[in-house]
């Protein structure tokens, strides 16, 4: 692959400002940059959960069995239906939730306004 000098990416830039524009430019930075981010958030706790996994694999495959208890007939009940708590999002995760919902009210908002009165 031949090296890129400072020309080359001149060109580039001058491309890429004549296609999308001065403006849009530093907000698709900074949606890449977030989503970048987010990304490497989610993969990180992915990496968390498989160590802990191995780990619990691991633990479990040293440990002795313990002897095996009769199961006994289990009488049905009654559980009443309760909300399940909401877990905690990170900051990164409320900023896209934001975003979408932001995104949602725009798009509502361009079609409300491209209906005839």
């Amino acid at each position: 692959m031949p090296n890129l000098g400072v020309p080359e990416l001149l060109i580039i830039a001058l491309v890429l400002v004549l296609l999308f524009g001065a403006k849009k430019l530093p907000e698709m930075a900074r949606g890449v940059g977030r989503s970048l981010r987010i990304f490497k958030s989610e993969t990180a706790k992915l990496r968390d959960d498989d160590d802990e996994t191995q780990h619990h694999v691991q633990a479990q495959a040293q440990a002795p069995a313990p002897a095996q208890p009769q199961p006994q007939p289990v009488q049905p009940q009654q559980i009443p239906a309760a909300p399940a708590p909401a877990p905690a999002l990170s900051a990164e995760e409320q900023a896209r939730q934001l975003e979408e919902q932001a995104a949602r009210l725009r798009a509502s908002a361009a079609s409300q306004a491209d209906k005839p009165a």
